[in-house]
């Protein structure tokens, strides 16, 4: 799990992952039908073909783990992600925090590799690794010296394999998990605020609003058997997609991986829960007693559009009208015009970006004030800037400045010196849509949206009815 750093851009990548000790916390989507009427015809522009084409070669093996290679070689790196079909969504009841524990557990041995042999291995050689907790999957990556990535496809093939999973193990790491639990959450300020909070005032089907982190009674309550059936069910080729960026050949990186994944075993996978949400009808408020925080602070969500369709890319590009950078129409009015806060932080899945998820999601913006300053007046400036959008239409140039940021946010992260953006990227779309080559079709699918698009989607998706609000309220003396 991880939770965000910042908000300054839409794709910005929530901080701490949760591995290593270096954990800290933070989608099909909402099945809505829009009530509202058909738009006005209008002929979206046709759009430019990407000038920027990610290299993607997609195969999977016959014991059904997803392979996607991605050349590139401007640095003498490569990047190698394992990505695993469960998350928050899919662990077992009474089991809250689950996922989260089991990829501690990952990094305790496996058939050929001692406790923290794994992690020594990378450093040793110069790389990094992490590991992370989401809503819809697990994943672990490296990015080590290119000549190394024999050797990392190997120590992930046998951990995929074989995992150490011992008695010692699971208490030990129980343990590191409820102190994270404790150090992030409980005993800080602000500790679950929004990113853990939010999706369970917010959402009504238990996959989507239990205590991802873990309840402290559910974590003791894990045992040995459910770690092993966890790993045996989940753990498995055909619940998984391998990504390899970077500087390599692709004809004896597919060798590699024939030789140590080919022939890990398939296990049978459990029907997918149903992670549908019911169309939200009335708006909600909550507030939170927080012992440790000296000035209150509101969030607010809405649930957001499926993926994939044009609301979705739509909803995306309203996130950075509304809430990315200091151009924001949220900043402008709430920092810069009316100094309600001195910041507003806000973007599509806090545990992530808005491309790497698969069930129900929520559009987010949080912020901190004073005491002077009613929550009322700060949800007032909220209606406000949606109003005038709503009312006075988006015209193409605003759209087009959206896009325009977008697409630099979202090719920065694509670009990045250890690929790690990029693999995610990669990864995930081959999990969830089994298509990874989606990279390449992803500013298109932007310059599509239309200002009637804009339109509709405001009027179903930013409506009060489809919020929720939480508020913290403090405790502590300043």
């Amino acid at each position: 799990m991880k939770k965000r750093v910042s908000h300054g851009r839409h794709l910005a990548w929530v901080a701490g992952l949760l591995a290593l000790g270096a954990c800290s916390p933070k989608a099909a989507s909402v099945a809505t039908t829009s009530t509202t009427p058909p738009p006005t015809a209008e002929v979206a522009p046709q759009p430019a073909a990407s000038s920027f084409q990610i290299p993607v070669e997609y195969y999977t093996l016959p014991n059904g783990l997803k392979v996607v290679l991605s050349p590139d070689h401007t640095a003498p790196t490569a990047t190698v992600a394992a990505y695993y079909n469960v998350g928050f969504r899919n662990e077992p009841r009474d089991r809250t925090g689950y996922a989260h524990l089991f990829e501690h557990l990952m990094f305790q041995g496996s058939q050929n590799l001692g406790k923290m042999e794994f992690i020594q291995l990378i450093q040793k050689n110069g790389g990094v690794l992490n590991g992370s907790t989401r809503f819809d999957f697990t994943n672990y990556f490296e990015v080590v010296p290119s000549h190394k990535l024999e050797t990392m496809l190997w120590a992930e093939a046998d951990r995929m394999r074989g995992l150490a999973i011992t008695q010692a193990n699971l208490t030990n790491q129980q343990g590191v998990v409820k102190n994270e639990v404790r150090v992030n959450v409980l005993n800080q300020p602000y500790g679950g605020f929004p990113w853990l909070d939010m999706p369970q005032f917010a959402n009504k089907n238990w996959n989507n609003a239990h205590n991802f982190y873990g309840d402290l009674k559910d974590l003791d309550a894990a045992t040995l058997a459910d770690a092993q059936q966890f790993f045996k069910t989940f753990y498995a080729p055909n619940n998984a997609a391998l990504a390899v960026v970077g500087d390599f050949e692709p004809a004896e990186a597919k060798a590699w991986i024939e030789k140590y994944f080919a022939n890990i075993p398939a296990a049978t996978q459990p029907p997918k829960p149903d992670v549908k949400e019911p169309r939200q009808e009335q708006e909600q408020r909550f507030t939170k007693d927080d012992k440790l925080a000296t000035k209150p602070a509101l969030a607010f969500a809405y649930h957001m559009p499926d993926r994939n369709t044009p609301e979705y890319y739509a909803l995306i590009l309203l996130d950075q009208i509304l809430l990315q950078g200091k151009d924001s129409r949220l900043y402008q009015a709430m920092v810069q015009k009316r100094g309600l806060t001195d910041n507003v932080n806000g973007g599509i899945n806090y545990l992530g970006n808005a491309f790497n998820y698969a069930g129900p999601m929520l559009w987010m913006g949080d912020l901190i004030y004073d005491q002077s300053v009613k929550s009322d007046s700060v949800v007032s400036v909220l209606d406000q800037e949606i109003s005038r959008l709503a009312k006075g239409g988006i015209d193409q140039s605003t759209l087009d400045l959206a896009v325009v940021k977008l697409r630099s946010s979202l090719y920065d992260q694509l670009s990045g010196s250890d690929n790690f953006g990029r693999a995610d990227m990669l990864a995930s779309f081959a999990l969830f849509d089994n298509n990874p080559a989606r990279i390449n079709e992803l500013e298109n699918e932007f310059r599509k949206v239309t200002p009637a698009i804009m339109q509709r989607t405001i009027q179903e998706y930013l409506r009060p009815t489809n919020r929720t609000i939480l508020i913290v309220n403090p405790l502590a003396k300043s």
